[in-house]
């Protein structure tokens, strides 16, 4: 398939502040991280991305840098076409009030999604942290928004915790389970049964490969053509700074081949999920 027709369903917009991460010195290992409109509209035009889900960048544990960037990511989005957004939020009871703001911007035009990490605090099974989870996951349903959820392996993000949404959630609200449940423990839970059974019982989750390691892209699409079951549910994703484009790009290229898999994968499974701005 034309590589122009690539859809990108996760990267992130902000430049955040050097942080001492693991006790180190200050550092900003997000070195291709974007600011400015016309940063990532070159980013777009050199890669040949013919549209994206672009979101707040993160991981320094001062959430209100990463709230201010909603805004921009808002304003991204209805000045290109090519660009929805995603909107911040968390689960975190010391974050309410932030998150609240966040979702007053769910209905501007070109917002198309809401992400909720718990690398900086909560879990999806706390129960100080239901009243949060609730207000996002009846803002998406609402408002027919996706909810992206990051995952890795180990503590509140590994998707042993992080199902509990699917659980919860998934029979209303479209669930983005980024990363492919994160590293080799989460692929291999998902990809040996959990994913398909979860598609099979009508939950509306969905995937990417962003950050995935070798063998899963593989094993994923095997898995979709033996099974018949998940064309629908999966799709590419730079998370640009984070991750790498062209490596992403290329690794689940092979893995899917040119055929229709692919199809869905780099172009069809964005339009349902993201749909085209309100004229």
């Amino acid at each position: 398939m034309p590589l122009r027709e690539v859809r990108d369903a996760h990267r992130h917009l902000g430049v955040l502040p050097a942080f001492g991460f693991y006790g180190g010195p200050p550092v900003t290992p997000d070195v291709s991280a974007r600011g400015t409109l016309a940063e990532l509209r070159a980013d777009l035009d050199r890669e040949g991305t013919a549209r994206a889900l672009v979101i707040p960048n993160y991981g320094v544990p001062d959430v209100a840098v990463t709230f201010g960037f909603n805004e921009l990511c808002v304003e991204a989005a209805q000045a290109d076409d090519r660009i929805r957004a995603g909107l911040w939020v968390s689960p975190r009871p010391a974050d309410a009030a932030l998150t609240e703001q966040a979702l007053q911007l769910a209905g501007e035009r070109g917002v198309a999604a809401l992400k909720l990490s718990f690398l900086l605090g909560g879990r999806a099974d706390a129960p100080d942290c239901a009243p949060q989870l609730d207000a996002i996951f009846a803002t998406a349903a609402a408002r027919d928004l996706v909810v992206h959820v990051h995952t890795s392996p180990g503590a509140a993000s590994d998707i042993d915790v992080v199902g509990h949404l699917v659980d919860r959630y998934a029979d209303d609200v479209r669930i983005h389970l980024v990363h492919l449940g994160g590293g080799v423990s989460g692929h291999i839970k998902l990809i040996g049964g959990r994913f398909f059974d979860w598609v099979a019982a009508g939950k509306r989750v969905y995937t990417d490969t962003s950050w995935a390691v070798g063998f899963a892209p593989r094993w994923l699409a095997t898995e979709i053509e033996r099974r018949g079951l998940g064309h629908d549910r999966l799709l590419f994703a730079s998370d640009e700074p984070w991750g790498d484009h062209p490596g992403e790009l290329a690794r689940l290229a092979a893995a899917v081949g040119d055929g229709e898999l692919a199809r869905h994968v780099f172009t069809d499974n964005f339009d349902t999920l993201y749909g085209c701005h309100s004229p």
